[in-house]
């Protein structure tokens, strides 16, 4: 067992649009995978997660090793909000 390969670590986004306007949409990507959504909210998913990625090769990582912080700042460079959960 001393071979034995560590499994890969795999990472995705999923983006949910929860308006509709009585079309099902789902576009695939490399790492990505979006659902659902009005025409607009599902294009604005799509542009985000491409960003996402352009932004990703350009600093030399991936989804699978970009750390919690860069993922913030990445997230936030093109235009998504991190919201915080509700404490009760």
């Amino acid at each position: 067992m001393a071979n034995a390969k560590k499994p890969k670590r795999k990472a995705a986004l999923l983006g949910v649009g929860l308006d509709s306007d009585g079309h099902k949409r789902i576009t695939k990507g490399d790492n990505f995978l979006l659902v659902g959504g009005s025409k607009d909210t599902h294009e604005v998913m799509t542009e985000q997660a491409i960003k996402i990625n352009e932004k990703l090769k350009a600093r030399g990582q991936r989804l699978e090793t970009v750390s919690k912080a860069e993922f913030d700042d990445i997230a936030h460079e093109v235009g998504l909000e991190k919201i915080e959960p509700r404490k009760n």
